[in-house]
């Protein structure tokens, strides 16, 4: 976490470049578009600087972030969000609290993501839904990033990348059911034609998803049997 805390700034500060506006811009796209929850209570499981959590407040959800990076949470708070201190294998809420748990870019940080599921499995109401996303470490942006980390110290030094497949299986083994997956960011970090990436983007995220720098899985949480139609 110390890591964390001391490039909360610089990661805050990343999203107002234009790639990082761009790669910001194509991953809610993704992320929206696959969920299928429009309202209600939401967790934003390692919220960061509470960049999809501000997004979840925006489109109504009543939202509160959760991150183990004291720096971090700093900054989301100054954003006037709702979000506290917390630990993913041990969740601090009670069963079946929330309509939706959002979790971008955390899962690579984790060392048991089967017990940060069943976690997340508990604090679902049953018909409640997950998306997790992650970076994919078989992707040309992700090659090059790792790459880099060797020389210079990057949060990709300590990461854990997945592929969809993997991330699929996760999911239901954990439970979850209707699962499916998606991928865009296609193109390196330093590829100039953005244009030309998001029309890439919109047009391969389902095909072409093993491919993609960011990779999102979605699943449900069973209803109960008096629920189902």
């Amino acid at each position: 976490m110390e890591y964390f805390d001391k490039i909360a700034h610089r990661y805050d500060d990343w999203y107002r470049t234009r790639t990082g506006q761009y790669v910001d811009r194509t991953e809610k796209w993704l992320v929206f578009s696959m969920l299928k929850t429009r309202s209600g209570k939401a967790l934003d499981l390692g919220c960061g600087t509470g960049n999809y959590t501000l997004e979840l407040k925006r489109r109504g959800f009543d939202v509160i972030g959760l991150d183990a990076s004291e720096g971090m949470l700093r900054i989301a708070r100054s954003k006037g969000l709702n979000c506290i201190k917390g630990n993913a294998y041990s969740l601090p809420f009670p069963d079946e609290s929330f309509d939706l748990v959002l979790s971008v870019t955390m899962f690579e940080f984790i060392h048991e993501p089967e017990r940060v599921l069943r976690e997340i499995h508990r604090v679902l109401k049953p018909g409640g839904e997950v998306l997790i996303g992650t970076m994919n470490g078989r992707s040309l942006w992700f090659l090059f990033k790792r790459l880099k980390s060797i020389f210079v110290e990057t949060a990709y030094r300590y990461a854990r990348f997945y592929t969809p497949k993997e991330l699929e299986n996760l999911l239901g083994n954990a439970g979850f059911e209707n699962v499916e997956s998606a991928g865009v960011i296609f193109f390196p970090s330093f590829w100039p034609f953005l244009g030309l990436a998001e029309k890439v983007d919109k047009k391969c995220y389902k095909k072409c998803k093993s491919f993609g720098a960011f990779i999102a899985v979605r699943g449900e949480k069973a209803q109960l049997p008096s629920q189902r139609t």
